[in-house]
């Protein structure tokens, strides 16, 4: 059978000349490390690395509440996908409190986790407001990575509506692509006839 050791062994070993082979095979433990060898270069600004590394406000919060507005969207491009929560406060009508789940690349998780840290607090006025440019130049993406922060905007923008939605006492559907508003009331009505 043979193996790379078998390999090592044999080229490292004196052939039938008497004579060692001129360029014996090292082992890649001996070899000169790439990483090492390179200056060390960062292609993304440290406030991506810290939202990557310690993402703030990940989980989901009950999306049956009526206080709770969710979002889902995804990037088929890349295959990015962000889940964001917002819970809005009855009395003064700002977002106390906002979490996200998502797949994809650092920079997607930077975006979402930077979104959470600023919804908090805000009106849904002022939320509808952040726009993508926000997000991307305070954590200073590159152009490669726009897509991420237009998500984030996407998926405010989906949790804004879910919550009107919500509040105006309608539910809502996506079947087949057309989207229809339905009344509750109605819906409930149909079921108690079923």
């Amino acid at each position: 059978m043979f193996s790379v050791r078998t390999a090592f062994r044999a080229a490292n070993s004196v052939s039938r000349t008497g004579l060692r082979s001129a360029a014996p095979i090292r082992s890649p433990a001996s070899l000169p490390s790439l990483a090492a060898s390179a200056p060390a270069r960062r292609s993304y600004h440290e406030k991506v690395i810290d939202h990557y590394s310690n993402p703030r406000n990940v989980g989901s919060l009950n999306r049956k509440d009526l206080d709770v507005g969710s979002g889902l969207v995804g990037a088929p491009a890349c295959g990015d996908v962000i889940r964001l929560d917002i819970k809005v406060d009855e009395k003064t009508g700002n977002i106390s409190e906002a979490r996200f789940k998502t797949f994809g690349c650092g920079s997607a998780i930077a975006s979402s986790s930077y979104l959470t840290t600023l919804l908090k607090g805000k009106s849904l006025e002022e939320a509808a407001k952040i726009k993508n440019t926000d997000i991307s130049t305070e954590l200073c993406l590159p152009p490669v990575k726009l897509h991420c922060s237009l998500l984030a905007e996407d998926a405010i923008k989906a949790a804004l509506k879910d919550y009107q939605t919500k509040r105006a006492g309608t539910a809502t559907t996506d079947l087949a692509g057309t989207a229809k508003a339905f009344d509750k009331e109605a819906v409930a009505q149909a079921a108690a006839q079923a």
